[in-house]
């Protein structure tokens, strides 16, 4: 793809108006740690959820959903989009309760929720265990991703991508270093908007270089007839016995994965940099609109522009030997072929601004997991402000290099979403009812992690299940979330509850639903305690439904499906309704506390 002055200077100006973000939050995100790690508590919802959705819309996605819908049709995307159960579990049922935690960090919540040496040795585990090897593994594949688009826009090779994404991410790194999670918020808004736009614009240019939706479609039926009875491409929910995706994959999605994988940015009861935007938000309010706003945005805002681009790969590549070989590239193919020549500087800024809402959160949380759950609080403990946050500047830019080299080792970006699923499963009901459940200690949260991680592997590298097949993916998560939850069971009942002393101070503070704190609510009765659970039950089912009404509604209004598009969508309004209405007679002034 052939660049010219004036798209270089289009993408030398984005990166300049992001770096003069960077300076000009540098002395207020370098006060404090709280300033620079959760921007001093003080983020709108609005600019916390955004940030959210800017975090999760990577340069990868797009190359990952023309994958999914290349192999396995838009079908292919329950894989996430199952994880709107939990994303919306956690607006209702955790939000809140996150926001009353006070903690810096998520795993700063094992020492106010457990006691002694095990509460302690869980906080360095988990702050080590995500913020190294896991999240080398996402900063890799989104590094990948940037890769692959340089390679075939550019026309260079893997090392030579690899150094152009080195010294983007240092860029990165020196925003994110310069203005902590202030600067990340903000450019994430500019950057979120920049990305929505121009990937809406690829799409309608897709669509029209094909001849028009109708086209389009003609080509994705004659698609179908050629892959016979493995169903169709169009399909929002797999036939019965599709090749692509069996029922026992897709029950494994929508029955199982989403409550019992740890997955970042949708995580079982909430966690990771979704838990670092509720602690920016103002107040609990502020945290439930950020995440239900992230959630409605996540799933169905921002899909189709991806998947319309993926369906026109399918017809207008299914014979190109890279497609074929790689289906990811698909999209980059597609937006080197049918971009014109005045918006590819644009759409390369769009990519550079997918790319950097990511790395930019990604440093900025690892960060924040080894500098205050490691190095403040077990290495150095009473430092001076402005030691930390010199510190969590060496650790992002040495965040930056071992991500590069784990970059340069990866291949795919889906099997590596995969994988790390498979790895998170069956640890995610600890992280569901420790909030509600007492008996539940820190040693549970060890042995589920401990028994997620071996017994994943050793199905995967002993009995070879394959998480990039289909069946055997199902068998595996199935498989490790049986084994997990027993094993944490058995831990739980054979171990000690937490000290009393630790309970209470948690319970007073956090204020959980009472009904299984048994001994500890009997001990604090003066405690007015959260009782809405039913009401929260109510809201969670109907911004599940209202947000895939929304989705498959878009969807089929998109696709010519104009009647049965606008139904759901009216039933998404509805359901909204119930939402609002629900949350307006419990008093919006009870969630600003």
């Amino acid at each position: 793809m052939k660049l010219t002055i004036t798209d270089w200077v289009v993408i030398a100006l984005y990166f300049v108006f992001n770096l003069a973000i960077g300076l000009y939050y540098r002395k207020r995100a370098t006060k404090n740690m709280s300033e620079f790690f959760i921007s001093g508590r003080n983020a709108a919802w609005w600019l916390a959820g955004t940030s959210m959705v800017a975090t999760t819309f990577a340069a990868d996605t797009p190359l990952a959903v023309t994958g999914f819908v290349a192999k396995n049709g838009i079908a292919g995307n329950w894989i996430w989009w199952s994880m709107a159960f939990s994303g919306m579990l956690t607006v209702f049922f955790y939000a809140r309760l996150w926001r009353r935690a006070g903690v810096m960090t998520d795993v700063e919540f094992a020492e106010i929720r457990y006691s002694g040496p095990a509460a302690s040795f869980l906080r360095g585990f988990r702050a080590i265990y995500l913020g190294l090897p896991i999240n080398l593994i996402v900063l890799g594949w989104v590094n990948l991703a940037i890769v692959k688009i340089m390679q075939l826009t550019l026309g260079i090779t893997k090392m030579e991508a690899l150094v152009v994404c080195i010294l983007m991410m240092f860029l990165t790194a020196s925003i994110s270093t310069l203005s902590g999670l202030w600067g990340v918020l903000v450019t994430d808004l500019f950057q979120f908007v920049l990305k929505m736009g121009m990937v809406t614009v690829l799409a309608v240019l897709a669509v029209k270089a094909t001849g028009g939706m109708g086209s389009l479609l003609q080509g994705l039926h004659e698609v179908n007839k050629s892959r016979g009875a493995n169903g169709s491409v169009l399909a929002f929910f797999p036939d019965m016995h599709s090749a692509w995706m069996p029922m026992i994959t897709f029950f494994v999605y929508i029955a199982v994965n989403w409550w019992a994988t740890w997955y970042p940015g949708a995580e079982p009861g909430g966690g990771g940099y979704i838990a670092q935007r509720i602690f920016s938000s103002k107040d609990e309010k502020n945290s439930l609109l950020a995440t239900l706003w992230f959630n409605i945005a996540q799933y169905a805002v921002r899909p189709w522009p991806w998947i319309v681009v993926a369906l026109v790969a399918v017809v207008k590549l299914q014979h190109n030997p890279m497609f074929l070989k790689d289906p990811e590239t698909g999209y980059i193919i597609i937006m080197v072929r049918y971009l014109p020549a005045a918006l590819r500087g644009l759409m390369l800024a769009a990519f550079a601004a997918a790319y950097m809402s990511t790395i930019g959160t990604q440093l900025n949380w690892g960060a924040s997991y080894l500098v205050n759950d490691v190095y403040r609080r077990f290495m150095v403990k009473d430092g001076e402000e402005r030691h930390y946050v010199v510190i969590s500047q060496v650790v992002t830019i040495i965040l930056m290099i071992l991500s590069a080299i784990v970059t340069f080792y990866m291949s795919s970006i889906g099997n590596a979403w995969k994988f790390l699923i498979a790895v998170g499963a069956g640890t995610g009901l600890v992280y569901i009812l420790r909030w509600f459940w007492w008996r539940i200690n820190a040693w549970s949260e060890v042995s589920a992690m401990i028994a997620a991680f071996i017994t994943s592997l050793t199905l995967q590298y002993v009995f070879h299940l394959s998480d990039a097949q289909p069946v055997q993916f199902a068998h595996l998560v199935l498989w490790t979330v049986s084994i997990t939850t027993l094993v944490w069971l058995i831990v739980t009942m054979l171990t000690q509850p937490e000290d009393m002393e630790v309970l209470l101070s948690f319970y007073r503070k956090v204020r959980p639903n009472a009904s299984m704190w048994g001994p500890v609510a009997k001990a604090a009765p003066e405690v007015q305690t959260d009782k809405d659970g039913l009401f929260n039950l109510l809201d969670w089912l109907s911004s599940v439904a209202m947000v895939y009404c929304f989705l498959f509604g878009t969807g089929y209004i998109i696709l010519e499906q104009y009647a049965l598009g606008l139904g759901l969508f009216v039933g998404g309004f509805l359901f909204g309704a119930i939402i609002y209405r629900d949350l307006n007679n419990r008093g919006w002034e009870t969630l600003g506390k």
